[in-house]
């Protein structure tokens, strides 16, 4: 075969050999079948990742997503403190200024606004490096990490990527791209312990979200990125000028997409943060108002599981500065007189106080204790102690409500003369009771005015008893005087109910209003996202006249002025006030009121062990007897001088019935001394001295004869009396039995 042939030949096979195809392993791998098995996949996948889009619904938020803390904040917005176990306080975004808003979506996602809520290829990139090990997405849009942070958790595995992925364009198709910012502002970690720009806000520039400005708002859209590495008072100096390069990367991107003026983002400088400060807590007073401030909630109707659930923003009434005035008082006029760790009285030494503007009923100030994580009982709003002597002005109006008069027919005013023989039995009662004055003093014929200022029980007794308990029980209970352990005896006069610092207060603060009912009230509004509680007006209808009101208030300038209370008196203000100190001095009190302020500060003797029994103030800082005319009116005065900002020109404007007119005071004659104890029959001590350390003591009777004797049965049929032992822990000598701690 010659060349020609051959060549032929071969072109033949390559002919026969191109129309037979590919032979071996070429034939699998064609261009028609790589590229048809391309597109079949691509399709496979499609399907199936809608199956994936039928099959994933868009679930519930996840816990913590949800989860808030309570905010509690003082009258000027300062925060109080915050309860919960997030620190994340939602806000709207109409609360965020928008070109704040504006920082975030240039820092994370600046196609945000037009995008579908997804991005492929960051979301493919980020597959890659989890199934790789190489660490953490990045590229998400802000619709993909709200997701993340709202429905599922940080988890980085292909499931939970797949899962964001598919929420992620359900979401953008069922909610608003302002809808989505706010979530995603809400829910991000933004280092310190603070979730959602609000708490973010608190934690490093010490100011609410609405007062942001934009360069502080882009330092916290740059803190997302790495929140620990790039926080300002603890990051090297690297994550320094990192993090100063991001905030400039914000900045800049804002003017590009036409957020933020050029001009203005020349004059920039970046906002160094704060210093962190620890989250506020429970601890000092914190705990008390904070407490105070769930029970007026209660009240309110607002449930307890509802409150507890987090995302509320609760403005109390309490003002920052009165509120220091009112711990400082106490700290130097009290505390830095014990000695609690060697005077086994100090130790047992408990004070309460609360501070009302009596024309609102706002509860300004408040002491509940030492430290309401030492000592949990608020001593502030306690009422399992006796207001002692604090009454006997209640005991007064009432009389001048009712048109009272005495048993031989004299209306009771300020000038009524009563007899003011100690133990002196009361007349027109079916309840034998013959109380004991101070120190067992009698005064003779003294008036009302006298009677008040030097606390003369066996005139108030006998006052009691000419109004008619019922009717004085009716005027306390429409002050405010609480219906607890209320009896109908002749010893009401002397405060033997059951009455907290908070109950005081309002009685006191109604007074100074000239008789219109003053409830105090310590929130001033309670805000969720989505709703608000309702409060009722603290200041209501009147509930005595004003000429009653006012005739009270003028008798009790008498006693701050001439009587018992002159510790609390001052060239600086005008006050009113009452001391009083209960049985086996167990609690000592004074309420007082200036035209614009209403204090009563108590101590209570209250035993470390035996349950926090009751037991006697006597010997507190190795001073005798603790009582009201002493370091409650002490503290008084201190904080009324403080919380007035140094004194006021305010003077009472009382519309009078009659003006008191000088007693002719003789000389009392001391008839015994002072028992603190008498023995088996119901005792009360009360001592009451007009000079400048004035002592009360008051006894029920230290005198077992039976006409002298108070019975249980204001009615008695039988003839029979009530003289049970005093035992340690009683409140009151004609009750036995310990009132629990409520």
């Amino acid at each position: 075969m010659g060349r020609a042939e051959e060549r032929q030949a071969r072109q033949r096979g390559a002919r026969r050999a191109a129309k037979a195809g590919p032979t071996g392993i070429r034939r699998l791998f064609t261009w028609k079948k790589l590229l048809g098995t391309f597109f079949g996949l691509c399709m496979v996948a499609m399907g199936a990742f809608f199956v994936i889009y039928l099959m994933v619904p868009v679930p519930e938020a996840n816990a913590q997503a949800k989860m808030q803390s309570n905010v509690y904040k003082y009258n000027d917005g300062k925060i109080l403190a915050r309860t919960g176990e997030i620190n994340r306080e939602i806000v709207g975004l109409d609360e965020i200024p928008r070109n704040v808003q504006y920082t975030f979506v240039a820092a994370e996602n600046k196609t945000f606004f037009q995008d579908s809520g997804v991005d492929l290829k960051g979301t493919l990139r980020g597959l890659k490096n989890t199934l790789t090990g190489q660490g953490k997405q990045g590229g998400s849009t802000i619709t993909q990490q709200y997701v993340k942070n709202y429905y599922l958790n940080q988890d980085q595995t292909v499931t939970r990527k797949l899962k964001e992925l598919v929420i992620s364009l359900k979401v953008d198709q069922k909610k608003s791209k302002p809808e989505i910012l706010a979530g995603y502002i809400n829910t991000s970690f933004y280092g310190r312990g603070a979730y959602g720009i609000q708490a973010a806000s608190q934690a490093y520039y010490g100011v609410d979200a609405e007062k942001l400005t934009v360069a502080q708002g882009a330092y916290l859209a740059a803190l997302l990125q790495a929140p620990n590495q790039y926080d300002w008072a603890i990051a090297s100096e690297t994550g320094k000028k990192l993090v100063t390069e991001r905030w400039n990367y914000v900045l800049d991107n804002m003017v590009e997409e036409g957020w933020l003026d050029a001009g203005e983002r020349a004059g920039l400088t970046f906002p160094v943060p704060k210093a962190p400060k620890a989250a506020p807590g429970m601890a000092g007073q914190a705990g008390y108002l904070v407490d105070a401030a769930k029970k007026e909630l209660a009240r309110q109707g607002l449930d307890e599981e509802d409150l507890e659930a987090g995302g509320w923003t609760i403005t109390l009434n309490i003002d920052s500065k009165k509120q220091k005035e009112l711990e400082k008082a106490v700290e130097k006029q009290l505390e830095d007189e014990l000695d609690r760790e060697g005077n086994k009285v100090d130790a047992t030494v408990q004070a309460g106080a609360t501070s009302v503007d009596p024309k609102t009923g706002k509860v300004v100030a408040l002491y509940g204790g030492v430290d309401a994580t030492q000592h949990w009982l608020s001593n502030a709003t306690r009422s399992d102690y006796q207001p002692a002597s604090t009454f006997k002005p209640v005991v007064f109006a009432s009389a001048l409500e009712n048109g009272s008069k005495t048993q031989d027919g004299v209306p009771i005013g300020l000038n009524t003369v009563y007899d003011g023989t100690s133990r002196r039995p009361v007349v027109g009662s079916g309840t034998p009771f013959a109380p004991q004055n101070d120190l067992g003093r009698s005064h003779g014929p003294v008036t009302v005015q006298t009677s008040l200022n030097r606390s003369i029980n066996s005139a108030f007794a006998q006052m009691a008893v000419d109004v008619g308990l019922d009717k004085v029980k009716e005027t306390a209970l429409d002050l405010g005087v609480p219906d607890k352990n209320f009896p109908l005896r002749p010893a009401i006069s002397l405060g033997t109910m059951g009455a907290s610092t908070w109950d005081m207060a309002g009685v006191y603060a109604t007074l100074d209003n000239h008789g219109r009912k003053v409830t105090p009230t310590i929130v001033a509004k309670a805000e969720h996202k989505d709703r608000r509680v309702d409060l009722p007006e603290a200041v209501g209808d009147r509930v005595i006249s004003r000429e009653t009101a006012d005739t009270v208030t003028a008798g009790l300038t008498g006693v701050v002025r001439n009587g018992s209370g002159q510790a609390a008196a001052s060239s600086a203000y005008q006050a009113a006030g009452k001391t009083g100190t209960s049985e086996n001095n167990r609690s000592a009190w004074f309420a007082g009121y200036t035209p614009e302020l209403v204090t009563v500060v108590a101590l209570f003797g209250e035993s470390p062990q035996d349950g926090g029994g009751q037991v006697s103030l006597t010997g507190t800082a190795n001073s005798g007897r603790a009582s009201g005319g002493g370091f409650p009116a002490r503290i008084w005065a201190d904080y009324t001088l403080g919380a007035l900002g140094g004194g006021s020109d305010a003077r009472f404007d009382l519309d009078l019935a009659e003006i008191a007119v000088p007693d002719p005071d003789p000389t009392p004659t001391q008839t015994e001394t002072e028992t603190e104890d008498p023995g088996p029959t119901p005792t009360r001590t009360e001592t009451e001295d007009p000079g400048p350390t004035p002592t009360e003591t008051e006894t029920l009777d230290p005198d077992p004869t039976p006409t002298e004797t108070e019975t249980l049965d204001p009615d008695p049929t039988d003839g029979t009396t009530f003289t049970p032992p005093v035992e340690p822990g009683s409140t009151d000598g004609s009750d036995n039995q310990r009132r629990p701690n409520d």
